[in-house]
């Protein structure tokens, strides 16, 4: 696998992106999102994805240079209508509003609908968390077909319904969840299929309801399982909220829509600390409830306790240094592209990306 440093994929997605028929600033949104995925670990929702949003741009699903639009608002709420632009570029614009209305309001939140997929979800309420504020979000796939299982049923009835929440704090590290309520992202069984590697069992069952590690049996009928396991009608459950938040309040529905078009629907709302208690004094005793969770001793076998999004920002650092490892099969199809946009020699990729030697692990 190819070691590229994170300036120079951004500088390859921006490019393709573009030439593709994104704004100047849709493709930055895009690609900049794409690599912070990478950066922080998250590979299922980094540049393995940019292929796929060029092939929805050309299907007419992604609508470069789309206006989004305010159907509804309040002080407090805002209703955004995306005309099927970048969910990068839609989103964090939501979130930006979201925000200025919290600085006045102290609470805020929005729904969006009609955009294209998200990226990374704690994307958005880290905005917040730079703000001084709490940012939540949670988003859902519409009607678009679906990839989890509902617990105890074999069939896709929901999408992996993410949750992310973003806290201030004095830490170096954010200090902040991101989570899907399926066992794993989808786009975690995609990039195991490019790596050609084997699956945890849990993460999926097959067409016929039985759990399986292969991860090409998730592309032949297949469905992701709800997290928690035995307990997964606890992530079943977080699920089917995740649903009515971003699928019906947004108004988008439930169920799959013949067609298809990937339609993510967003809730997010924005909490202004300084409304509750000083800023400062909550930043300063998050941190001491992070560290507080971190001084006990470590399990059988455990490197020990991590606060939520300290991991990512341990690997954000490796990876700004050492470079974000690029599987083969989506650096190909990256080169692909580059080709078909007589891009090679503007992104100078004649050279061989330097091979992997070593694989580092947080």
């Amino acid at each position: 696998m190819p070691m590229v440093q994170a300036d120079r994929l951004i500088r390859i997605g921006a490019a393709l992106l573009r030439a593709a028929g994104a704004t100047e600033e849709e493709a930055s949104a895009v690609a900049v999102g794409c690599v912070n995925a990478n950066l922080a670990g998250h590979d299922s929702h980094g540049v393995i994805a940019i292929p796929t949003y060029i092939d929805r741009i050309k299907a007419g699903h992604i609508v470069p240079g789309a206006k989004w639009t305010i159907v509804q608002e309040s002080p407090t709420t805002t209703v955004i209508d995306g005309h099927w632009g970048f969910g990068f570029h839609v989103n964090a614009k939501a979130m930006a509003l979201t925000i200025e209305k919290a600085k006045t309001a102290n609470v805020a939140a929005c729904t969006v609908f009609r955009q294209s997929h998200v990226g990374r979800l704690a994307a958005y309420p880290l905005m917040a968390m730079r703000a001084g504020m709490i940012g939540i979000a949670a988003a859902d796939s519409g009607r678009s077909p679906k990839h989890v299982a509902p617990f105890g049923g074999r069939e896709a009835r929901l999408g992996t319904n993410p949750i992310s929440i973003a806290v201030p704090s004095d830490l170096e590290a954010p200090f902040y969840l991101d989570m899907a309520t399926s066992a794993v992202a989808a786009g975690k069984i995609a990039l195991s299929v490019a790596r050609g590697e084997p699956i945890p069992q849990g993460w999926i069952i097959d067409a016929e309801g039985r759990h399986t590690t292969d991860p090409i049996q998730y592309r032949k009928g297949g469905a992701l399982l709800p997290l928690g396991g035995s307990e997964g009608y606890k992530g079943s459950g977080l699920a089917a909220m995740v649903e009515v938040l971003c699928g019906l309040l947004t108004g988008l529905g439930f169920g799959v829509e013949p067609t298809g078009r990937h339609n993510d629907g967003c809730f997010m709302a924005v909490f202004n600390v300084a409304a509750f208690r000083p800023l400062k004094d909550f930043e300063k005793e998050v941190g001491e409830f992070a560290r507080y969770l971190k001084s006990t001793p470590p399990s059988e076998g455990s490197p020990g306790v991590f606060y939520p999004g300290e991991l990512e920002h341990i690997r954000e650092q490796q990876r700004r240094r050492d470079g974000i490892e690029v599987e083969d099969a989506t650096w190909e199809k990256l080169m692909a592209l580059a080709t078909d946009y007589k891009l090679i020699a503007e992104l100078d990729l004649k050279m061989k990306s330097k091979p992997v030697r070593t694989r580092r692990t947080a």
